[in-house]
């Protein structure tokens, strides 16, 4: 197996470090080096080699963007393969990551083993140089998560990234794809089961949930709610219950893998 030279470059130390230390102690990671800014990790891209480069897309001093903007008018003896990281799911950030030449963008919060799992894959798949693929086949390679394809349709009904539900509905949803009846069991199992994972109570789950759900109804993005689902299931006056909101979104992603 190859011996990856991975650099990470975040400016939260505590969240840099731990994936870090998730990387050093996997098979096939060689070294794995961190940088707080885009103007460290370029300055370090320019005196050493690194296989694959992990970078937010939001840091102070330089920002992702800018840092595979300034990597791509370099000429380095090579580039690395680039997986971006953000809170942001908006679609033309992702689409300018992409273009940038990010391989992957993963949406944050995410589990490390899917990290891995990407890391892996470019290893077998080795991103080809934009520049020796002919202009009409250039397409960007972008593998569509779960938590991308959340991140876009909660944008498009107007419920922030900032609030609390954003992050408990975006974990119910993810649950109920892995196990639909789950839904049946929403208050016994399901609340529970967020709570735990976020150190928090069951009730808070349920309340925050029901906040974000209101949030999107006072945006006046019922019609928008409409357009997403394909079809009339919201009027103003008839807000759904957390459970048939849960499964509306379930449904239309479980679909959505279907097609």
């Amino acid at each position: 197996m190859k011996q990856n030279r991975i650099l990470i470059v975040a400016a939260q130390p505590q969240y840099r470090a731990a994936m870090a230390e998730y990387l050093r102690g996997q098979e096939g990671i060689a070294r794995v080096r961190e940088a707080d800014n885009g103007t460290e990790a370029l300055q370090i891209l320019t005196e050493e080699k690194f296989d694959i480069l992990i970078t937010d897309m939001i840091m102070p001093r330089m920002d992702g963007y800018t840092l595979l903007e300034e990597l791509g008018r370099r000429r380095l003896a090579s580039h690395p393969a680039v997986i971006a990281i953000s809170a942001l799911s908006r679609d033309d950030l992702v689409a300018r990551a992409i273009a940038l030449g990010a391989s992957f963008y993963m949406v944050k919060p995410f589990e490390l083993r899917h990290l891995l799992c990407h890391i892996r894959s470019l290893t077998v798949n080795p991103p080809v140089p934009a520049e020796s693929v002919p202009a009409a086949l250039r397409e960007p390679r972008r593998m569509q998560t779960v938590d991308e394809r959340l991140g876009s349709l909660f944008l498009t009904m107007g419920i922030p990234a900032h609030i609390k539900g954003y992050q408990f509905l975006r974990q119910a949803v993810k649950m109920v794809l892995e196990d639909p009846d789950r839904i049946n069991r929403i208050t016994k199992e399901l609340y529970p089961d967020i709570a735990r994972y976020f150190s928090t109570s069951a009730s808070k789950v349920e309340r925050a949930i029901r906040h974000a759900i209101e949030v999107a109804w006072n945006r006046g993005r019922v019609e928008t709610l409409n357009t997403a689902f394909g079809c009339r299931v919201c009027t103003p006056e008839d807000k759904p219950t957390n459970g048939e909101f849960i499964a509306m979104i379930a449904d239309k992603l479980a679909m959505e893998r279907c097609a």
